[in-house]
């Protein structure tokens, strides 16, 4: 018996992470609220007024970019409505999820919802058919200069008119056909409609929430490996219990993590005066990266629930707009992405440490005593690889210098390109938590130390998948799998549900969508 999936109404009212997950995943059906589609029937009506009065309408009636100044005839605009969409078709490369793409459709419909955009309700109404079919766009990566995602959004306007190619029931296949196989028909554009279906950013934006998210878990993924390795050598509790009182509020709000996720596990404590700053200055450089993670969500979510078209229809009127830059969200991920360099830092410093045997008599390289090895050096390498890697793609290229469309459109802002970095930092970060793990998990052992609590967690799978290590072996297999078990939606739940950092873990929905639903309900619950 098949279940009817939960429903969403949007509105025009920006999205949250959580409806994000539902819709991304397929789980989620998605319908536009009747008072979201009065203010498209009222623009839609202003733009038909527009054009029948003879007034150049851009990319309606008229070409688009170096085109603008061709108008076209009243029997030219279906063939150029049609043509504009599929011309618009260039996109190349490994295609995005379809978790992108369906809330790059939900995004499209609910920016329209605001009544700002001029398209058709009909067109509106055929995203909604495709979403409920879970017929999906496939959507190649390379193609949009981050200024309107014309050559990404374009890719799925041209589904929609029965070319191109999409997913259907997990099959990739020719839109026309997935069309037969789902019993729909191909989309006739209306004037605008062509238009209104590429030159947005929803595909950025859908991408963007995505890939916040996931460093947002990555984050929370290196803050336990952080713990761990601190209690392995030995550090002082006390600048975590300091910074609660003289930190800033992110600051503070880690430092109690810290303390509360470490509570249970009484290490000795090897401290000097003074511990290394990678193990001192923890929560600052969290909470600096979690402030920063947390402005760029906030951002990115306002961006669900305003329209980035041109032209938009405000006034009563049809303006032309300069809202297809989202430069806002651009130089955040960018800011991001420098934070995601220290976060790098921090844990490559404490490897470096684990390994070094400077600190309660761990020997160098992590070699038991008595026993003939290499050890761990060799694979230090491998975190200053990752390290420096994640630091490559830190640098801005927002401001890079482009000129197209006979030098009509000389501004960009990347941010496909910017996201596509920041995902492949994430990569980067959940191999050096691994690593971290690892390195921890060793010399707990060699000092016969019992970790509780977070740390029990993460020994617990190391060691599911890597055995003490006294007789040198290839590790490369070991690190993958740990990284992908830390890295998992399951163990995400756990972690969060043993000491939950609540202003963050609810707001980017971590963990399973299971997960997210029952702390949803739980906290409706105590709400009533």
């Amino acid at each position: 018996m098949q279940h009817e999936r939960p429903g969403i109404e949007l509105s025009g009212r920006p999205l949250g992470f959580a409806e994000m997950v539902a819709i991304g995943a397929g789980k989620a059906t998605i319908s536009a609220s009747a008072t979201g589609m009065a203010r498209i029937a009222i623009a839609r009506e202003i733009v038909e007024d527009a054009i029948a009065s003879g007034m150049p309408v851009y990319g309606s009636t008229t070409g688009v970019g170096a085109m603008k100044d061709v108008e076209w005839s009243a029997d030219e605009l279906d063939t150029f409505n049609l043509g504009l969409v599929r011309a618009h078709h260039f996109g190349t490369g490994t295609p995005f999820s379809c978790n992108v793409v369906r809330n790059a459709m939900a995004i499209r419909v609910n920016t329209a919802l605001t009544g700002q955009v001029g398209c058709t309700p009909e067109l509106i109404e055929a995203y909604i058919t495709m979403l409920k079919a879970d017929l999906i766009p496939v959507v190649r990566r390379t193609g949009s200069i981050g200024c309107a995602d014309i050559g990404l959004m374009g890719q799925i306007g041209a589904v929609l008119t029965g070319v191109g190619e999409a997913i259907y029931r997990g099959n990739r296949m020719q839109a026309a056909e997935a069309f037969r196989a789902a019993g729909l028909e191909p989309v006739r554009m209306a004037p605008r409609d062509s238009l209104a279906s590429l030159s947005i950013n929803a595909v950025s934006f859908a991408a963007a929430a995505e890939t916040t998210r996931n460093a947002a878990a990555s984050i929370r993924i290196l803050l336990a490996t952080a713990m761990m390795a601190a209690g392995a050598l030995g550090a002082s509790r006390d600048p975590w219990k300091a910074v609660r009182h003289v930190g800033t509020a992110r600051e503070a709000l880690i430092g109690a993590w810290l303390c509360n996720a470490s509570d249970d596990w009484n290490w000795p404590v090897a401290t000097h005066v003074q511990d290394p700053l990678s193990l001192r200055m923890i929560a600052q450089v969290f909470g600096a990266v979690i402030e920063n993670l947390l402005s760029t969500g906030h951002k990115i979510l306002a961006a669900t629930g305003r329209s980035d078209d041109n032209p938009v229809v405000v006034e009563g009127r049809v303006m032309t707009s300069g809202g297809s830059l989202p430069l806002d969200v651009t130089i955040l991920l960018e800011s991001a992405a420098l934070c995601m360099a220290h976060a790098a830092r921090n844990a490559f410093n404490r490897c470096v440490i684990l390994g070094n045997g400077q600190r309660r008599d761990l020997p160098v390289n992590l070699v038991p005593p008595g026993r003939i090895a290499t050890g761990f050096g060799p694979i230090i390498k491998l975190a200053g690889e990752i390290f420096s890697r994640v630091l490559s793609m830190s640098n801005p290229v927002s401001a890079q210098s482009l000129v197209v469309a006979a030098g009509l459109e000389d501004e960009a802002a990347f941010l496909p390109l910017v996201i596509e970095r920041f995902e492949r930092q994430m990569q980067a970060l959940k191999r050096l938590a691994a690593l971290e793990a690892l390195l921890s998990a060793q010399a707990i052992d060699i000092l016969g130390d019992e970790p509780k609590g977070v740390a029990a967690m993460l020994y617990e799978v190391v060691r599911k998948h890597a055995d003490f290590y006294i007789v040198d072996r290839p590790l490369s297999a070991e690190v993958e799998a740990i990284e992908e078990e830390l890295g998992s939606d399951d163990f995400l739940s756990r972690l969060t549900a043993q000491v939950p950092i609540a202003s963050f873990d609810d707001f980017f929905a971590l963990g399973s969508l299971e997960h997210i639903e029952e702390r949803l309900t739980r906290h409706e619950a105590q709400a009533i």
